[in-house]
């Protein structure tokens, strides 16, 4: 009979009331067509470790901040010292803000970019990293990362052709973006031009350089000076370096990811070089 129901039929269940979204900015979700240094925009951080450093950096300003209870827990101590308030959520609504394939590992932040620091702020003393043109932001994610375990005083880059200073990148260098401090230039020729003047000895790395990097005489304060993987160092940027080292290998394949040959260079800086 239309419009009734047999005497054992079973109610329909009623639909689950779906989860409300945050009210999240969007607006710092990762945008690659933008340069490394827009500001003005909030962007989102995710991961334990980015958002720990971020929430105890006194220099980022938080503006809100999610997390599942699992990840609630875990960064309960920095939470309570930088004073945020939280957001519990559940998995699939941060999935819906950075998607399905970021590993946030249950929390975002949403923050402020940092404070751009001067190139003139610099102290001529230990020694930086120069990327000539690094776009992958896992790369430059890993050099930050080994520059905060090597102790290097700031990662310098172009603000054109480098990876925005966001989500992927922040993830990738496991915190050290809100420790290493990254000084964007605009232009890198007349940036590696004032890193001379400031006494600093420019090394590039190269595959063609003169000498091996374990073999230089150099000393502190030293710019370790790296290209883009396939390309290399530009023309321009070779010219503008003191000398060019290559990093010895012996086996079968020569060339060394970016990140890599960093972390190299930066151990031998750190355990090798002395001050002059």
């Amino acid at each position: 009979m239309k419009g009734g129901s047999s005497p054992g039929a079973q109610p329909m269940p009623r639909p689950k009331k779906k989860p409300q979204k945050p009210h999240f900015s969007r607006r710092g979700a990762e945008n690659r067509r933008k340069p490394a240094s827009a500001g003005g925009e909030s962007i989102l951080l995710y991961g334990l470790h980015a958002v720990e450093t971020a929430l105890l950096n006194p220099r980022r300003k938080v503006m809100r901040a999610i997390a599942t209870e699992n990840a609630a827990r875990r960064l309960e101590a920095p939470l309570r010292k930088s004073g945020v308030a939280l957001e519990l959520v559940i998995p699939r609504q941060l999935d819906r803000l950075v998607g399905p394939d970021a590993v946030h590992q249950g929390v975002i932040l949403e923050v402020a970019p940092l404070p751009p620091v001067s190139l003139d702020a610099l102290k001529p003393e230990g020694f930086v990293i120069v990327l000539d043109q690094v776009t992958d932001p896992h790369n430059v994610g890993a050099v930050l990362r080994s520059a905060a375990a090597f102790g290097a005083s700031a990662l310098i880059m172009p603000e054109r052709h480098s990876p925005p200073l966001t989500g992927v990148l922040a993830k990738s260098a496991s915190g050290a973006l809100d420790v290493v401090p990254v000084i964007l230039v605009g232009n890198l020729a007349q940036a590696m031009a004032k890193l001379g003047e400031q006494g600093f000895l420019r090394v590039g790395l190269a595959e063609e350089g003169s000498g091996a990097l374990e073999d230089a005489e150099l000393a502190l304060p030293l710019a370790l000076v790296l290209g883009a993987e396939g390309k290399g160092l530009r023309q321009l940027t070779k010219e503008s370096c003191d000398r060019l080292c290559r990093i010895s290998t012996q086996g079968p394949l020569a060339s060394l990811n970016v990140s890599n040959a960093a972390a190299i260079a930066m151990h031998w800086a750190a355990t090798t070089v002395k001050s002059r």
